[in-house]
């Protein structure tokens, strides 16, 4: 079985490097980054991406492979994903906010310099976290572009009073299958699928539990207007875990936001989607 969680993604015409980076006393992050061999891009401003909750870098990697041919990437996986070294024992809820996502972020972001000239790039949970952020001015950045944000984390009533019972993991194993068929069943994209999938198969259970537990208690405040920084969202209408309308509206609470529409979720996944980005960036 591939170990998804630790080694270098050594991409074509790039250097790879592995580290985790310490943002608290008890948790270190995993940051993969990748520098393209072509020196003369060196000067360009790099990529920060967040993936979503529990995203697997797999899923990426059909992206990832186009964009550092092109500039330096740095990919953050952030501390629910099972790469997280995590020291304590035991953890709560509250050591799963998006507070303490945010402040994770801003500690990575120190450790590499980097104080505004970068572009981030995220999804789902990743661009829910940024969207707090940046309407908190905790970070600053030259722009963003976020995939398929959550305005909040709607779970069905029967998985949220089981998330919140301290029941065994033989339970919570229970728990993922029928949360995989019922995905399985909404989602209609097969890549999206197979990435919900294989990414489910691969979670830390408990700390997958602890940071639901947090997550459906978020929503994202109506107010967006202190965010500054240049925005797009990326939606597709295929996407039926990530509702369009929800982009929409969020796009439209953050000052001078743009809405790209995509031909499907798996297609922001892809190389094919630096088509938008760049055309994004060439906006600013």
């Amino acid at each position: 079985m591939p170990d998804y969680w630790k080694g270098l993604e050594n991409l074509p015409h790039s250097k790879c490097s592995e580290e985790w980076v310490r943002v608290s006393d008890t948790v270190s992050l995993r940051v993969l980054s990748w520098t393209p061999d072509d020196e003369s891009l060196h000067q360009l401003e790099p990529v920060v991406m967040i993936p979503g909750w529990g995203s697997l870098f797999e899923g990426w990697k059909p992206l990832v492979e186009g964009w550092v041919t092109r500039r330096r990437v740095l990919y953050i996986e952030t501390r629910e994903k099972t790469s997280a070294r995590i020291e304590q024992k035991r953890m709560s809820a509250k050591d799963f906010s998006i507070e303490r996502f945010s402040k994770d972020i801003a500690e990575v972001l120190s450790h590499y310099q980097l104080k505004k000239e970068f572009h981030l790039f995220s999804s789902s949970l990743g661009s829910t976290l940024l969207i707090d952020s940046l309407q908190r001015r905790e970070i600053h950045a030259k722009s963003s572009l976020f995939v398929a944000p959550n305005e909040h984390f709607k779970l069905p009533l029967w998985s949220r009073i089981i998330i919140k019972l301290p029941l065994p993991i033989v339970v919570l194993k229970l728990m993922r299958s029928i949360t995989l068929r019922a995905i399985e069943r909404k989602v209609k994209e097969e890549g999206q699928r197979i990435r919900y999938r294989r990414a489910l198969m691969e979670q830390e259970l408990v700390r997958w539990r602890a940071s639901a537990r947090s997550l459906i208690a978020y929503s994202l405040p109506d107010d967006l207007s202190n965010i500054s920084v240049p925005c797009g969202i990326l939606a597709a209408q295929s996407d039926k875990l990530h509702a369009m309308d929800a982009a929409k509206s969020i796009a439209a609470r953050i000052p001078g936001a743009v809405m790209i529409e995509v031909p499907s979720n798996q297609y922001a996944h892809e190389a094919d989607v630096l088509v938008e980005v760049e055309a994004f960036h060439a906006s600013l």
